[in-house]
């Protein structure tokens, strides 16, 4: 009998988990992920799990979600038997800051009352530029949270127009500047490069504008079009170009200069941080295979070599939660085979790369013949670690499926 369960099986009703993943809780680093899947409006390029009140109209509220988040952190407690304290909180969305500062605090007390944070925890919440202010700032500083991600993904006014967003471009740096005056040290800004229509020009704009804002962290992702958005449906209509792979490495390249004159460094394939500090710490916990546990709608969870995730609706989340029910809908079991995967899949992604000995002979080989097509760096190679190069990390995937 194999022993990973297949994608999809179901996940026993009162969410409990197989005493394996149970083993070294506590061990390995601790974080707590709450999803939010309100939205104002819906943008064009997004396929998260997200509603606009007009998509929800009374089924579900942000009352009624936050009723169902507070039973499943409890579940979640009762699950786990003796929980730590969660090293890292990550609200996100959706929309976070539609919740307001009091929201946003009920949803820290919550996780505090359930998990208790550690000394010195990282908490973040994304936030829509547009929906924040210095009060904001203020109020969700006092509340406990530590870090602030903000989305700008573009400062031209066109290339946000083809993205749906509403925003206008000044908001986000001054959203970051208010955010810093409140006292928060630590300050995300997501950029999106690779929009149809966006010129060297306009995303050296932006560019220009998060140097202004003077933030120690930023994300730079190169557009997708997923399947089901607008924006695919746009793009299949021959109303917009699919981005060109060629045009997207160049503009990483340009990201990545001025990011590192700005004194940011690269620690993920497509984050920056101004030091180890800076970095953000849950994203980490991800890349790096540690525990969390992912609350509300949708959210994925994964304890000790379990994944699950929960059901996508808020108004059936909050059903089964009142009912007593785990909102898990599905879950699998990795074996040793699927983890060496995945490690592979995301350590390499990271500045300080993947041991030359989490792969195997064939991996091993493979290796060293991406060092020499220039793709991993020798140095650390010969260190026993696979560290991308600048020109591996514009192939990274590539990379992956070699060594995989």
């Amino acid at each position: 009998m194999p022993s990973a369960l297949p994608i999809g099986d179901p996940a026993p009703p009162d969410g409990s988990l197989p005493a394996s993943a149970l083993t070294g809780l506590g061990d390995r680093p601790f974080g707590v992920y709450v999803h939010v899947p309100f939205c104002a409006t819906r943008c064009g390029y997004c396929d998260f799990n997200t509603y606009t009140a007009g998509e929800l109209g009374t089924s579900a509220s942000p009352a009624s979600w936050l009723e169902g988040l507070r039973r499943e952190l409890d579940l979640a407690a009762s699950v786990l038997g003796d929980p730590p304290a969660a090293d890292t909180v990550f609200v996100g969305g959706g929309t976070p800051s539609l919740l307001g500062a009091t929201g946003l605090g009920q949803v820290l007390d919550a996780v505090r009352s359930s998990f208790g944070l550690s000394a010195g925890a990282e908490v973040t919440t994304e936030s829509n530029p547009e929906s924040t202010s210095p009060e904001f700032f203020a109020a969700i500083r006092d509340a406990g949270y530590t870090r602030v991600s903000l989305g700008m993904q573009s400062a031209a006014r066109h290339v946000l127009a083809v993205l749906d967003r509403a925003h206008t471009p000044g908001r986000p740096v001054a959203a970051a500047r208010e955010a810093r005056t409140a006292g928060f040290d630590h300050v995300n800004l997501d950029l999106i490069y690779g929009t149809p229509g966006e010129t060297v020009a306009d995303l050296q704009a932006s560019l220009d504008a998060v140097r202004s804002a003077g933030v120690d962290h930023v994300s730079a992702y190169a557009l997708i079009v997923e399947e089901g958005t607008a924006l695919a449906r746009r793009v299949r209509r021959g109303e917009l170009p699919m981005p060109d792979d060629d045009v997207l490495a160049d503009k990483y390249e340009l990201i990545d200069a001025a990011m590192t004159a700005q004194g940011l460094t690269w620690y993920e394939v497509s984050n920056w941080a101004a030091s180890a500090e800076a970095a953000c710490r849950h994203n980490l916990l991800y890349w790096q295979g540690a525990d969390w546990w992912g609350a509300g709608p949708g959210a994925h969870s994964h304890v000790g070599g379990v994944r699950w995730w929960n059901v996508k609706h808020p108004a059936k989340y909050a059903e089964l939660l009142a009912a007593g029910t785990s909102p898990a809908v599905g879950r699998e079991l990795l074996d040793d085979d699927d983890r060496r995967v995945e490690r592979v899949l995301l350590e390499l992604r990271l500045a300080t790369g993947l041991p030359l000995d989490g792969l195997d002979a064939d991996g091993q080989a493979e290796a060293k013949s991406a060092a020499a097509d220039g793709l991993l760096d020798h140095t650390a190679l010969d260190l026993g670690r696979c560290v991308l190069t600048d020109r591996g990390r514009l192939l990274a995937d590539a990379v992956v499926r070699r060594l995989t």
